[in-house]
């Protein structure tokens, strides 16, 4: 008898459930007959039945410092495909990592930096409660099992967004070759060229025969490099020319069977939180440590070095007053009891002073025009020396080239970032390809905020809503607003409607942050 009345119980729970969905029904008819149904969508003159997605991290979808299955299937090239698919768009393919972990192995074991002696690819970031944290440092059991020796996927790939790639990197035989790592081959290429490993990833693209393409931050890895090594030389800025060749060899090759097409321009990535979150002036000193730090033991005597060398280059004619003024106010260094002292930054844009004192190598206070990368943070207050106090780094040790990034570092980037943008516009231009604008939707996120949806999304860490916990990358929210902008320049190109006729991403459908536990 009891099974009876739970039998009846739970039809007359269904039951109730079907009364309240006929109920939820009818309220969403009533409330179509009060507004206009939206048009049916259409492709306009495109054909997305074979869709081919090239670029670099973002194209992948890498986001937290890392490239895993669910960051992967929140790519903006896969949320476009999901769109597509609703107008004749068919299968997208994307070479899904192993886990959710990040990370990547070499033959069973981590890939180390025969430089840093560091994990080149460490698992993802996650929220640690107060800021960015290491997965394993609250996740002790999470390991990658991604070995691009031992289990890469089959292609072929619809996402051939190669993490770390810069424009001419993507037409390069080889690249995609375990032969040739770590010298001239990319893991995230290797997983990609499965039996033709010395094929280009432009000939991966090329060998299927799209019908519809993107090509994003082509040329973002090109100045990447070189800020995020704080422009210290390590990692150059790729000329002009051979961007603008190999942005002109892709496009040519894509749409050499009649492809369409769409193309984002670069953003200012100096915008981004990896180099706008560190302060210049973290410093807080008690009035012992600064009056330390100014004495002649200590900085005192380099200012006074440094004003006797300036005089001495200005007797000599070598530098006006005015100059050697504006030398010394620049390289005066102070300390104050309290918050807010400014870190010290070694700069090669002062005048060098070392032919007449050694000692007076090229330093000064850090100002609010300078921007700290993201991994100082980590940095900035350790001792060189652990327990002496005397060797704080920031403080009584200069922060080294790698840690910042100067006005003059800064402008080498908006210079290249302009000149590329300029190519990118012209070449969509002459070849009929749809152009997004990313570098204005970054400007207006990094200044005012961007709305979608109910969220107002910034380029703050952490809680701004765009940019991952690695101060870089999209979160999948981010991806999904790049995939609708991708969308809507296609509207404006091709004729198509995703937007009018309801067929963008919604906000609220994708995370800002993974959980610690994702497997």
């Amino acid at each position: 008898m009891k099974r009876i009345k739970y039998i009846a119980l739970s039809l007359l729970t269904l039951g109730m459930v079907a009364c309240e969905n006929e109920l939820v029904e009818d309220l969403r008819d009533r409330n179509n007959l009060d507004s206009e149904p939206l048009p049916e969508l259409t492709a306009g003159s495109a054909d997305f039945s074979n869709y081919v997605s090239i670029g670099a991290s973002f194209t992948a979808g890498f986001t937290d410092s890392a490239l895993f299955v669910a960051s992967q299937e929140n790519s903006f090239p896969n949320i476009m495909a999901s769109k597509f698919a609703n107008v004749g768009g068919g299968t997208f393919t994307q070479p899904l990592m192993n886990d959710n972990f990040g990370g990547l192995l070499l033959g069973g074991n981590p890939v180390i930096s025969p430089v840093t002696g560091e994990r080149l690819f460490e698992e993802r970031l996650v929220f640690g409660g107060a800021g960015p944290v290491a997965l394993q440092s609250v996740n002790p059991t999470a390991m990658s099992t991604t070995d691009f020796a031992l289990n890469n996927p089959t292609g072929p790939f619809n996402n051939l967004g190669i993490p770390g790639a810069k424009s001419f990197h993507l037409l390069a035989p080889g690249y995609g070759n375990l032969a040739n790592f770590p010298a001239a081959a990319n893991p995230y290429a290797i997983r990609v060229t499965g039996n033709a490993p010395n094929a280009s990833i432009l000939e991966l693209a090329i060998a299927q025969n799209p019908t519809f393409f993107t090509i994003s931050e082509v040329g973002g890895n090109d100045v990447l490099g070189y800020a995020l090594s704080g422009g210290d030389g390590t990692d150059p800025i790729t000329d002009s020319a051979t961007f603008d060749a190999s942005l002109n060899a892709l496009v040519a090759g894509l749409t050499a069977n009649g492809a369409k097409g769409v193309i984002g321009n670069l953003p200012n990535i100096t915008s981004l939180s990896h180099f706008t979150t560190v302060p210049h002036n973290p410093v807080p000193l008690d009035a012992a440590t600064a009056g330390f730090l100014n004495s002649a033991s200590a900085y005192g005597a380099y200012n006074a070095g440094v004003a006797q060398a300036l005089a001495g280059l200005v007797q000599f004619g070598q530098i006006t007053q005015e100059m050697a003024d504006a030398e010394l106010a620049k390289r005066t260094i102070t300390f104050s009891a309290g918050e807010g002292n400014a870190v010290v930054i070694m700069d090669e844009n002062l005048i060098d002073l070392t032919g007449l004192n050694p000692a007076l190598v090229s330093m000064r206070q850090a100002t609010s025009e300078d921007l700290i990368v993201l991994p100082a943070s980590s940095f900035i207050g350790t001792e060189a020396v652990p327990g002496n106090p005397q060797t704080v780094n920031g403080v009584a040790i200069p922060l080294a080239d790698k840690w910042v990034l100067t006005p003059e570092e800064q402008q080498e980037i908006a210079d290249a970032t302009a000149a590329y943008n300029a190519t990118i516009s012209s070449v969509a231009s002459s070849n009929g390809l749809a152009l997004v604008d990313l570098n204005s939707i970054l400007e207006q996120a990094s200044s005012t905020g961007i709305m979608f949806g109910d969220y107002n999304m910034n380029t703050d860490l952490v809680f701004g809503g765009l940019v991952s916990l690695d101060g870089v990358h999209l979160t999948a929210r981010g991806y999904a607003l790049m995939a609708n902008s991708f969308l809507q320049a296609i509207d404006t190109t091709f004729g198509s409607n995703f937007e009018a006729s309801g067929n963008l991403a919604e906000a609220g459908d994708f995370p800002t942050n993974y959980s610690p536990t994702l497997q």
